[in-house]
C-alpha cells in the first residue's frame, strides 16, 4: 500500500449454522503485504490446529471490486476452515492485514500442492512441514490474484536468488 492510502474494511456476517461471510471493500489483489515471521506463525499455529483436530467455521468472502462487481470465494474444504480458524485466532480475520495473512497461508497451501520445482524447499516430517524461509518471504510479498492466488510465475521469480543459492543436489527433506 502507499503512503496515506486507506486499508480496505472488513465487515464480517455471522450466517444460520455460524458460517462466516467476510464483506471486503477491496479486491484480494489490494490486500497488504505481510510480514514473513507473521506468516511463519501463522504456518505454524494451522500445523497445530490441524494437529489437534480443531476444525474451524465454513467461510466465504466477498470481495469488492473496482467496478462494483465481487469476487467470491467459500472456503468449506475442512483443512482450510482448520487453518483459517487458526489464523482468526492469532491475528484476527476482521481486518485487512489478519484477512491478507490467511489468504497468503492459504494460497501459499495450494502453491505447494501443484508446484514441483518448491518440493525442494519444504522438509515433510510426520507432524507437517517446514518452509524455506525464501517461501515464507516470498508468499509475504507476492500480490495475490483476484483469485486470492498466486501467480506461480510472479512467485517463482521472487525465489530466484534463493533458489539459485541451494544446492542443486539437495534432496527434498534435507533443508536446515
Amino acid at each position: 500500500m502507499e503512503p496515506g492510502e486507506q486499508s480496505p474494511t472488513v465487515r464480517v456476517d455471522v450466517l444460520a449454522g455460524g458460517a462466516l461471510t467476510y464483506v471486503v471493500d477491496a479486491p484480494p489483489e489490494a490486500l497488504p503485504p505481510v510480514r514473513g515471521r507473521d506468516l511463519e506463525r501463522a504456518w505454524y499455529a494451522a500445523r497445530e490446529a490441524a494437529m489437534a483436530a480443531t476444525w474451524g467455521a465454513v467461510r466465504g468472502f466477498r470481495f469488492r471490486r473496482p467496478d462494483g462487481s465481487f469476487t467470491e470465494l467459500a472456503l468449506a474444504d475442512r483443512d482450510a476452515c482448520c487453518w483459517a480458524a487458526a489464523v482468526d485466532q492469532i491475528a484476527g480475520l476482521r481486518s485487512s492485514y489478519g484477512l491478507s495473512l490467511c489468504l497468503r497461508l492459504l494460497a501459499l497451501v495450494d502453491l505447494l500442492a501443484r508446484a514441483r520445482w518448491a518440493v525442494p524447499l519444504c522438509r515433510l516430517e510426520r507432524d507437517g512441514a517446514d518452509l524455506h524461509p525464501s517461501l515464507l518471504h516470498a508468499a509475504a510479498a507476492t500480490p495475490l490474484t483476484a483469485e486470492a492466488r498466486f501467480d506461480e510465475g510472479g512467485f517463482r521469480s521472487r525465489l530466484i536468488p534463493s533458489l539459485v543459492e541451494l544446492p542443486a543436489a539437495q534432496p527434498a527433506g534435507s533443508l536446515a
